[in-house]
């Protein structure tokens, strides 16, 4: 078996699949947002410190909002949203194959210096959480809450 059809069985063992990127893709907390309908924009700040500023969101369910992440530090940092168990999948996943790059709607990885952006519809009230997968950060504390309330 080679190094692609084993990185494809990992993904598909989570989940993640061409099926499910793109516009249809969901998740626990909601869909892809479409940046025209953006209700609000919230900054968020990564660090080297593997930390998020701020590292608590609060949102009404319905909303649609464009993150502008800012990476501060001067390594490749990322922002995944999901439930605390699919980002915890997702770490193990990144840990036995670093060089995974995402191209989910859920996720964006930015470089030392630069600016992405990550627009999200939150279609389901709940606690959610987001996270920076590359290996190591997760489990150093590179994690966010999100809060959806009705």
């Amino acid at each position: 078996m080679n190094v692609t059809n084993t990185i494809l069985i990992g993904l598909m063992a989570m989940g993640v699949t061409q099926a499910n990127a793109g516009e249809g893709h969901a998740s626990s907390l909601g869909q892809p947002g479409n940046p025209a309908k953006v209700t609000r924009t919230v900054d968020i700040v990564m660090s080297d410190a593997m930390r998020y500023t701020p590292a608590s969101i609060k949102v009404k369910r319905g909303e649609t909002i464009r993150f502008r992440v800012k990476n501060a530090g001067q390594i490749k940092h990322e922002m995944v949203l999901g439930s605390r168990a699919e980002l915890q999948e997702h770490a193990k996943a990144m840990s036995r194959f670093p060089e995974m790059e995402h191209d989910d709607p859920n996720a964006i990885s930015v470089d030392p210096g630069q600016t992405g952006e990550l627009v999200w519809r939150f279609t389901r009230t709940g606690k959610f959480d987001f996270a920076c997968l590359v290996p190591g950060h997760f489990e150093a504390g590179m994690q966010g809450k999100i809060a959806v309330r009705r």
